[in-house]
């Protein structure tokens, strides 16, 4: 694998893509520096606005993840984009074994997307406000798609909202305030937020599994809060109560002094956990070491929960419940997600993904996880944005065609709300033991979920935070409406 340092920028030869992978942290991934030929000219002028206009093209920036907890899934990205183009407009990807290497062809009624550069987040505002700042002042992107993470996306929007000549999707980046705070009116969310992902776990929790105490955990950051106050809103919202919120900061390797902030497991009913990218293992070894084996019937977590957790924690996690994501857990398989999957490993051989721990796997499985999903869901929205407008990408065209789309995805429709982020169907999952391994199954969907989460957030609340949302009743509109799903088949 060939790799440099991460402040790498982009080689833009006339001819040809040029890309430099980089080693990624956490997980593992790949380096990056992308450019391909597809047609047009350079944009972007001194002042940061992009000059988008219709001959010019649609010059692409991608803000990918090559570094810190998330870095790992810097392939999946840009993968997402670059399979979106190949299924609906045309593009040929230049590697069948990285998508780091960008594609040519790509048009969409005779307009060229061109790729001008992939920008190497850290799940840092800063370091993507410097990278978002290379695509549009000195690459000429005039459309944007990212970024994957939390603190990124609240500062991408800000950027956005400064920047009105430049178009933003995000990429997965899961914080509430990029829509319901920001309001940048060029920064389009086609997926949910991390409150969204949780809808309906507390209703389950509570009422299905007789829980009425809970400890939250979450990581200290925009994201860990948005999802920790989902659950929280759904939870409470059914009667239920928080008895104990801990937020260790993202990134934390030392998980000890913050597990012994948590009640022992005989002073409440549950724990829920938000610690994603490389400290959801982490943070569960601490919890045994001073508190005891896992136990799955105590135990559920946003979607950083997943099988491969029992390799390292055993097979007794069996029995926990794992929020939602952009994706619906895997046994639920249709033609449209069988179609959308078999297209991954239709247009590479290998990719390596972070679901896949960095080293090269089938693409369908990084196809099958929300992060590459996500990607995947931003770049069909500009590639129908872009039918809609005959090729126009010049923001008074595009931008609102964005904000009318509603879009018939492989994993449910997403249309926007007057913020322009994503209502989403949301599958809530359960780890299981079969046959002495692991596996995730369905359990229910919770259709149509939007941002105001049943009225617990608005433009006029807080948002989430260590203390809010506070644990209160309420009457939350997908309680007693869950879509039950057995065997893999919503039961609709």
């Amino acid at each position: 694998m060939r790799s440099r340092s991460r402040k790498s920028r982009w080689v833009l030869p006339a001819t040809a893509v040029s890309v430099i992978a980089l080693v990624a942290a956490g997980c593992g991934g790949s380096d990056d520096e992308s450019s391909d030929s597809s047609g047009g000219s350079g944009g972007g002028g001194g002042d940061g606005a992009p000059g988008a206009t219709e001959e010019s093209g649609v010059k692409l920036g991608v803000l990918g993840e090559c570094e810190g907890p998330f870095g790992g899934f810097h392939e999946d990205t840009v993968a997402g984009v670059a399979l979106a183009l190949s299924n609906l407009a045309g593009a040929k990807v230049e590697s069948k074994t990285s998508a780091l290497d960008g594609w040519t062809g790509a048009t969409v009624n005779g307009t060229p997307i061109e790729l001008v550069g992939i920008g190497c987040g850290d799940d840092t505002a800063d370091t993507i406000s410097e990278e978002i700042r290379q695509l549009v002042e000195q690459e000429g992107a005039n459309i944007v798609i990212g970024p994957l993470s939390g603190d990124e996306g609240i500062a991408v929007a800000e950027y956005a909202k400064a920047n009105p000549e430049l178009t933003v999707l995000s990429g997965i980046a899961g914080s509430q305030e990029p829509t319901l705070q920001v309001q940048a009116p060029n920064f389009f969310r086609f997926h949910g937020d991390g409150a969204i992902w949780n809808a309906g776990m507390g209703d389950i929790l509570h009422n299905e599994e007789g829980w009425d105490t809970v400890a939250v955990i979450a990581d200290d950051y925009s994201f860990g809060h948005t999802s920790a106050a989902g659950f929280i809103a759904d939870f409470c919202g059914v009667g239920g109560d928080v008895t104990t919120r801990v937020f260790p900061p993202l990134g934390t390797t030392d998980y000890s002094s913050y597990i012994q902030q948590l009640p022992n497991p005989d002073e409440v009913d549950g724990y829920f956990w938000a610690v994603g990218g490389t400290g959801t293992q982490a943070a569960l070894e601490a919890f045994v070491n001073a508190k005891g084996d896992l136990t799955g019937d105590q135990h559920a977590g946003n979607l950083f929960f997943n099988p491969d957790l029992a390799q390292a924690l055993g097979t007794d996690i069996a029995g926990a419940y794992v929020g939602g994501f952009a994706v619906l857990p895997g046994d639920v398989q249709t033609p449209e997600i069988q179609q959308y999957l078999a297209s991954a490993d239709k247009t590479w051989n290998t990719l390596a993904s972070g679901i896949t721990g960095g080293e090269p796997g089938p693409p369908s499985a990084a196809a099958g996880f929300g992060f590459m999903y996500g990607y995947y869901s931003a770049g069909v929205a500009l590639v129908e944005a872009l039918e809609e407008t005959g090729g126009d990408p010049s923001p008074d065209a595009l931008q609102p065609a964005l904000a009318e789309l509603e879009l018939d995805l492989p994993y449910g429709p997403i249309s926007l709300d007057e913020n322009r982020s994503g209502i989403v169907d949301v599958g809530l999952s359960q780890l299981v033991e079969k046959d002495g391994e692991i596996v995730q199954e369905a359990v229910a969907i919770i259709p149509e979920v939007d941002q105001t989460f049943g009225g617990t957030f608005s433009t006029d609340t807080p948002p989430p935070s260590r203390d809010f949302p506070p644990c209160e009743e309420a009457d939350l509109p997908w309680v007693g409406n869950a879509i039950p799903v057995v065997d893999g088949k919503p039961q609709e």
